[in-house]
């Protein structure tokens, strides 16, 4: 609800009191404080689902059943489960694409652009499995160039090749190489990061586990657009140029529903 003058009088006058969010969130009633974790337990459920099975397997009364809310009460929040998973995949994934192109924006070389966006993917899939989980389970689905994802990777390959940067024979075939070695890339990375097997660990004793492989996986993106190996090799070993808004606790998957929820909390 916008400002009106005398509200916003009260404010200056009453500076002791917790920051807006705060002190509206304190003076919610019982009532929405409930509506609101009803919500948030509906997106919660729904991520791990999703994650997990694949948008195309999970239903409404999963979802509710998951989240031990009445199946009625679904619809007190969304419309239909394309809704939310729409709500869902387009928070989740514009989110992370719109920081990636805050890191890449002070940054001219489009092999060094792919390279950042790649390394910074793969390290966040290893913080958040669950969004690395969604990512790969939606992919490779029929609209997931719709994505930002997908969009950001389809305007940086072709920046490249408009500069002559990038040489590819068939720019849409190489798009789909790329996209297909950054997600089995994220797989490996989540495989080698859960498990403790003793054949992960020879895998890792041997080379093929996770030393350095965000910079390995962004070489091989960068071979795959044309760039000379050990040009590729240097490119990916450069300093990043920050960190992307994510998370690194263990309350991270929490954390990330609810700026998810509140994000769509209107």
């Amino acid at each position: 609800m916008p400002d009106t003058p005398n509200s916003r009088a009260t404010r200056q006058r009453t500076r002791k009191l917790p920051a807006p969010a705060e002190a509206t969130q304190g003076r919610q009633p019982r009532g929405v404080r409930r509506k609101r974790e009803t919500r948030t337990r509906l997106l919660d459920a729904t991520l791990r689902l999703v994650a997990e099975k694949g948008i195309g397997s999970v239903a409404i009364n999963d979802i509710t059943e998951a989240a031990d809310v009445g199946f009625g009460s679904f619809y007190n929040h969304f419309e239909s489960k394309e809704g939310i998973f729409a709500a869902l995949v387009e928070w989740v994934f514009e989110e992370f694409a719109d920081s990636l192109d805050r890191l890449a924006s002070g940054l001219s070389d489009p092999a060094e652009v792919v390279a950042v966006c790649v390394r910074h993917t793969l390290m966040r899939a290893r913080r958040e499995p669950v969004w690395g989980q969604l990512l790969i389970r939606e992919g490779f689905s029929v609209h997931a160039l719709n994505w930002g994802l997908g969009q950001r990777l389809l305007r940086d390959s072709q920046t490249g090749i408009s500069a002559r940067r990038f040489v590819v024979p068939d720019h849409f075939l190489c798009l789909i190489s790329v996209t297909g070695i950054i997600f089995a890339a994220i797989a490996a990375e989540l495989h080698f990061s859960a498990s403790v097997t003793p054949a992960v660990q020879r895998q890792k004793e041997t080379g093929l586990g996770e030393q350095n492989f965000a910079e390995r996986a962004a070489t091989v993106v960068l071979q795959a657009l044309g760039i000379k190996r050990a040009e590729a090799e240097s490119i990916a070993r450069l300093p990043l140029p920050g960190k992307p808004a994510s998370l690194s606790s263990g309350r991270q998957d929490r954390i990330l529903l609810e700026r998810f929820e509140s994000s769509l909390n209107c």
